[in-house]
């Protein structure tokens, strides 16, 4: 739960599979941490109705950041556009953006500072992005969990398509890295781009 100002503790009332969901757990184990009286202010409504009172649970301030992503520097134009076009999003949902994050690094991979940066310091309610794969190309099931986890609502707009130049940077460090496994440092440079060129020419 996110709000658009800072707010001092409140009460809040929940029912339980709103509680078990936030908790990450099944609706029969909270059932079961229920009847065993192991969920603090937790009771039955006449109607039957299992909720569940937090008391004095802090709201965040709004922190509204897009992160924006490429490859490689050489895409550095297109880096700019996409976090301009994040901005106008945001713009006309009527967001105040806090940080515009922009990085270069690859998405196979979690050398990411900044991304990692914004996640650890758990101030971000909002983290917009135009495509999931600016979060990573894989594992951004991980992400959006740890963002539940940090009361941040992951928006992923989703809307363009792939830079075909970035995808083809990931998919050559792939490439690189297993021929390097297979055949060495100073093979895996030759094979690697042998294998584009094939791919290339079978796509013209």
């Amino acid at each position: 739960m996110t709000v658009e100002n800072c707010c001092d503790n409140i009460n809040t009332i929940m029912k339980l599979k709103e509680w078990a969901n936030l908790n990450s757990i099944t609706y029969r184990t909270a059932w079961e941490h229920f009847r065993t009286g192991k969920i603090p202010n937790a009771y039955k409504l006449s109607t039957g109705t299992i909720v569940v009172k937090d008391i004095e649970k802090n709201l965040k301030c709004s922190h509204i950041v897009t992160y924006s992503r490429v490859s490689s520097s050489e895409n550095k134009d297109n880096l700019i556009r996409q976090s301009e076009r994040l901005t106008s999003y945001c713009n006309a949902n009527g967001w105040k953006v806090d940080e515009a994050v922009i990085e270069v690094g690859s998405g196979l991979n979690d050398s990411r500072p900044k991304l990692l940066k914004i996640l650890s310091e758990g101030r971000v309610t909002k983290l917009v992005v135009e495509h999931k794969d600016r979060l990573s190309r894989f594992g951004v099931k991980y992400i959006e969990t740890l963002c539940k986890h940090i009361q941040c609502e992951l928006i992923i707009i989703n809307n363009v398509d792939n830079n075909r130049d970035d995808l083809m940077q990931d998919f050559v460090s792939i490439i690189t890295s297993f021929c390097s496994r297979l055949y060495g440092l100073r093979r895996s440079k030759r094979r690697t781009e042998k294998l584009i060129s094939e791919l290339e020419n079978e796509n013209n």
